[in-house]
């Protein structure tokens, strides 16, 4: 029996462990600079930044967000895109969430940089941090961490200038007043008395996971950030994808919302900080960022259109296939073996006079709909307008219609969470991501 587990032992030694890469579990599109955007549910910032010029001013600042695949190993991207100063961050740290600003106890650990405690970035640059074991997730088990949300501190050191943000978190999160230091250390939630619905400088968390881990972009506008959804509800369409993937597949795949309320395909031809627009960068200007650049990307789904269509964007069919087209030429040039999966414009068909909804760009939302099925660009399709579409009205459904956020009536444009769980109750896993099984 001795030699027998001697061998056995052997036998574990010499085989090769598995490989294992960085693979993007949770993404957050930047824009800016703050407050240019379109958040939503956005308590009063005035707090804690009382001057958008200044910025955050000597505070820290814990953002709450929720990974879509677990590892016991992480890494943090930050961003300082559409700053204007350099931008320098310390006292960063990660931990688990217990609950508003409070950490599990023990849970929170330090984050470096090329080694050092602080990180200095120059207006429109980002970096990634050092490798971060996190003790709290099982060796073997990381999947008994979904659902679970991550607490990222960071102290802007002096004045960060113009933010660096993603405007519609749909997702609390805590500052400290200005002034008062870095904070990230402290576990409880008493020195942070300010929230926000926005994430501020963080992009991106990558995992360690197995090589080949499939990784799922979710590109787009607000239909795919999430408006009308509920509030630290999680259900966004890409969410709900990503529960329904962890049933069938486990701790296996990760999803990643890549979405911009407002944002265009065409435009707007110009963005800069001194430009800013609220929809943040046309797609084919921030692609580099929000997807090429993200780790271990298998698949991009792409649903965007109908805001190039809106009062204020009037593009035309031609002008938006057209970038269509250029921008999948591009994945695919970067990311040889990607599928892009093309999603139908759910129907925002309403009344005259709204800056969406009208019946001209309902017929170029139609027109792209048919592009997207039959010009034969991507390696599949979803139908999100089948789900969502209303026969009798032309519309969305009406169930569809009064939002999830606030409870309001609802605009006919952004689905509500009865709309965003049609939307993912769609998808094909089997086509979606045909390698796992």
């Amino acid at each position: 029996m001795r030699l027998v587990a001697a061998l056995l032992v052997a036998m574990s030694l010499a085989m090769p462990a598995k490989a294992q890469a960085w693979a993007t579990s949770w993404a957050a599109s930047v824009q800016g600079p703050y407050p240019t955007g379109n958040p939503s549910a956005q308590p009063d910032q005035r707090f804690a930044f009382p001057d958008p010029a200044r910025g955050a001013s000597d505070q820290t600042l814990r953002l709450i967000l929720r990974p879509s695949l677990w590892g016991r190993e992480v890494r943090l991207r930050f961003s300082n895109a559409f700053g204007t100063r350099p931008l320098t961050l310390d006292g960063v740290s990660i931990g688990l969430q217990l609950g508003g600003a409070a950490l599990v106890p023990g849970s929170n650990q330090p984050v470096r940089f090329a080694g050092r405690e602080a990180l200095t970035l120059p207006p429109g640059e980002s970096a990634w941090s050092d490798p971060v074991t996190l003790a709290f997730v099982p060796e073997t088990g990381p999947g008994t961490m979904q659902g679970r949300k991550l607490a990222v501190s960071l102290h802007v050191a002096g004045e960060s200038g113009p933010m660096t943000w993603h405007a519609k978190a749909l997702q609390t999160s805590y500052a400290t007043p200005p002034g008062v230091g870095s904070l990230g250390h402290e576990e409880g939630e008493g020195a942070f008395p300010f929230s926000t619905t926005s994430w501020f400088f963080l992009d991106a968390l990558d995992v360690r996971a197995p090589a080949g881990t499939p990784v799922v972009v979710c590109f787009g506008d607000s239909i795919t950030d999430g408006t009308a959804s509920t509030l630290n509800g999680d259900d966004r369409w890409p969410d709900i994808l990503n529960r329904r993937l962890v049933a069938r597949f486990g701790n296996r795949a990760a999803v990643v919302n890549a979405g911009i309320g407002g944002n265009q395909v065409a435009g707007p031809a110009e963005y800069s900080p001194q430009k800013p627009f609220p929809g943040g960068p046309a797609a084919g200007q921030r692609l580099e960022r929000d997807v090429l650049t993200l780790s271990g990307v298998t698949t991009v789904i792409w649903l965007e259109g109908i805001n190039d269509f809106s009062r204020n964007g009037n593009a035309s069919v031609e002008t938006v296939q057209a970038a269509i087209r250029d921008t999948v030429a591009r994945i695919r040039a970067r990311l040889p073996g990607v599928r892009v999966i093309g999603a139908t414009l759910t129907p925002a068909l309403s009344t005259e006079g709204q800056p969406h909804g009208f019946r001209e760009q309902d017929e170029k939302r139609r027109a792209l709909n048919e592009f997207i099925r039959r010009s034969g660009l991507f390696d599949a399709v979803i139908d999100f307008d089948a789900a969502t579409l209303d026969p009798a009205t032309g519309g969305i459904r009406p169930e569809m219609v009064p939002e999830s956020t606030t409870g309001g009536p609802g605009d006919r444009l952004h689905p509500n969470r009865a709309g965003y769980l049609a939307m993912a109750n769609s998808i094909d896993l089997g086509a979606l991501l045909p390698a796992l099984r």
